[in-house]
Formats: C-alpha cells, sequence, structure tokens
C-alpha cells in the first residue's frame, strides 16, 4: 500500500512539473492557448522586409496594436507583402499612417510601428497601407560605408 501511495505521489509531480514546463513554454513564445480576439486585416508592401517574421508584434505608440499573420513576395512588384492583424479595438488608424520597420535595441527582433498620420479617415478592414519604410539593412550600411559610397 505504501508503494501504491508513492507511485502515486511521483506520477502527480511529474504531471505538475510537465504542465509547469509546457506553460513556461508558451510564455517565453508567446503562444497562447486562448484565441487572440476580433481583428481586422491590413497590408503593408516593403522593399526589404528584413528579419520580420509571423507572429512579430504591431505596435503604435509603443503599444502593441497586433500582429503580423504572413509576409508573401508580390511577384507583380517583386515587394514583400505583410499581412497584418490589428485588434478590433484600434478601429481610428488615420488613413495617411506609416508602418515602419523597426528593431527592438541594438540587435533585438523586427516589429512594424505605425506612424500616426493626421488625415481625418481611418483605414479600415482589407485597406493598404500607402506609405511603408522599410527595415535598415545593417550589412549593406557597413559595405557602403567601407567602399565609401
Amino acid at each position: 500500500m505504501a508503494q501504491r501511495k508513492a507511485d502515486l505521489v511521483v506520477g502527480l509531480f511529474m504531471v505538475a512539473g510537465i504542465a509547469a514546463l509546457l506553460f513556461l513554454a508558451l510564455q517565453v513564445s508567446g503562444l497562447t492557448l486562448k484565441s487572440s480576439g476580433e481583428s481586422y486585416t491590413l497590408y503593408a508592401n516593403f522593399n526589404d522586409a528584413g528579419g520580420l517574421t509571423r507572429r512579430a508584434n504591431v505596435s503604435m505608440a509603443g503599444v502593441t496594436i497586433g500582429s503580423i499573420r504572413d509576409i508573401t513576395l508580390n511577384r507583380e512588384t517583386f515587394q514583400a507583402r505583410v499581412v497584418i492583424d490589428v485588434n478590433s479595438s484600434v478601429d481610428n488608424i488615420p488613413a495617411d499612417s506609416a508602418a515602419v520597420i523597426r528593431t527592438s535595441g541594438l540587435l533585438g527582433e523586427q516589429y512594424i510601428d505605425v506612424s500616426v498620420g493626421g488625415d481625418t479617415a481611418s483605414l479600415s478592414d482589407e485597406d493598404t497601407f500607402y506609405t511603408t519604410q522599410s527595415a535598415m539593412n545593417l550589412e549593406r550600411l557597413i559595405t557602403n560605408f567601407a567602399s565609401g559610397q
């Protein structure tokens, strides 16, 4: 009987440990088991998407307002087409706002920062940012500096 009780305690301890590891892995990766809520889709075209990745943050004034759903190559313009999911609570982004690829920190991950415009009209579902600024390519900058261009 004592052996069976010890086996049960060890089994419960193992299940709790595995659950804790799963929870920590989800927290570190940014994934969640719950749905992200209501959102609408915006598009942005960049000449160079740099190190932008799916699920990267989209922020405005330092506040996360959405995430990147997909990045594809537009075969007609040869630009990176970024699909952005914006939280439906942020439904008044001015139509002349710009999407800028920024880096958090010196060598951190890249994200899209929405620079707010002054237009009274707002972007709605399936609209495209008119103004974009691509990622700064550090390698290209160093090469141009070293070669004197």
